[in-house]
């Protein structure tokens, strides 16, 4: 999978087609399939509809179209391949000069289907598909960011515990949030994790949810420190808080926040804000000495005529 030379460090660019577009513009993007079975296959390409709902990526029924799919040509549309052999397929997406402000969510599918069992009656279906999310507009693009909300425990009917992270999408671009969650400070010091979390989410522009991490079923009770390190890409937050998990088959209580990780421009823009704030006060103080006489010198009388 190919990125722009300005993404070559986004995780999400090399795995999708993320891009930020001005409208009339064309770009193209190569694609590597890999058979990686004993049998020759026969592997369709091709674009497909998809959409974001309730904190999920979702695929469109079949080959459905949308606005995207339209602006996706694809230089080969099967593509037959050795056992364990490649084909490269290169995509190319135009962009009408009149298209509109806004993300586009699309796949890219590589699908093949299995020999019919000796039934006749049933023929599998495969494919894979890489992601497409193409913000259009004008000028640059719009702040990816997102924010850390309730951190709650939890153990299920059968004493499994869990931690469940409130999420929202604070910038103009959509995410897939994944992470870790790390367990310290518990009885006699004892430390867990990093737990990947199990249950990732991606959300749209000010969209919220929720991401779940799991952790073994003998794990006490605590109290915990559990440390939740989150990423979308190349925006990552992180916040600490304090839990306790419950009995099995309850909620615990909201976690406490000990820490939260700002961000760097966050922390730029409170300096920024500081220094200004300290310049005006300087700059008042000045003013009021320079309009207080001096020890021995008389005031002056200015008189306004007319």
């Amino acid at each position: 999978m190919e990125a722009p030379a300005d993404r070559r460090t986004d995780p999400r660019a090399l795995r999708y087609v993320v891009d930020h577009l001005p409208p009339g513009t064309t770009i193209n993007r190569q694609l590597l399939i890999v058979n990686r079975t004993d049998e020759t296959r026969r592997v369709d390409v091709y674009p497909a509809a998809a959409t974001l709902e309730a904190s999920a990526f979702r695929f469109g029924e079949g080959r459905a179209e949308n606005e995207l799919t339209s602006w996706v040509t694809l230089d080969q549309r099967a593509v037959e391949l050795q056992p364990w052999g490649e084909a490269r397929v290169r995509a190319t997406v135009t962009v009408p000069q009149t298209a509109s402000k806004g993300e586009r969510y699309g796949v890219i599918w590589a699908s093949t289907a299995s020999a019919p069992r000796a039934s006749g009656e049933v023929t599998q279906v495969h494919r894979v598909g890489v992601r497409m999310y193409l913000d259009i507009g004008p000028g640059g693009e719009p702040v990816s960011d997102f924010s850390i909300g309730e951190v709650r425990p939890a153990r299920g009917p059968e004493g499994d515990p869990s931690v469940t992270v409130q999420v929202r999408n604070t910038g103009g671009r959509a995410l897939d949030l994944t992470g870790t969650v790390s367990l310290t400070d518990g009885p006699a010091g004892s430390r867990a994790g990093p737990f990947p979390i199990g249950q990732g989410v991606t959300l749209a522009p000010g969209n919220g949810g929720q991401v779940i991490a799991r952790f073994p079923v003998e794990l006490p009770n605590g109290p915990w420190k559990a440390e939740v390190n989150l990423e979308s890409g190349l925006v990552k937050r992180s916040v600490t808080a304090q839990i306790q998990f419950p009995d099995a088959g309850q909620v615990g209580r909201r976690g406490s926040v000990v820490s939260r990780i700002v961000p760097g421009w966050a922390v730029g823009a409170a300096v920024a804000g500081l220094l200004l704030v300290t310049g005006l006060a300087v700059l008042a103080r000045r003013s009021r000495r320079s309009g207080q006489p001096s020890a021995g010198r008389p005031r002056e009388r200015i008189r306004a005529d007319g």
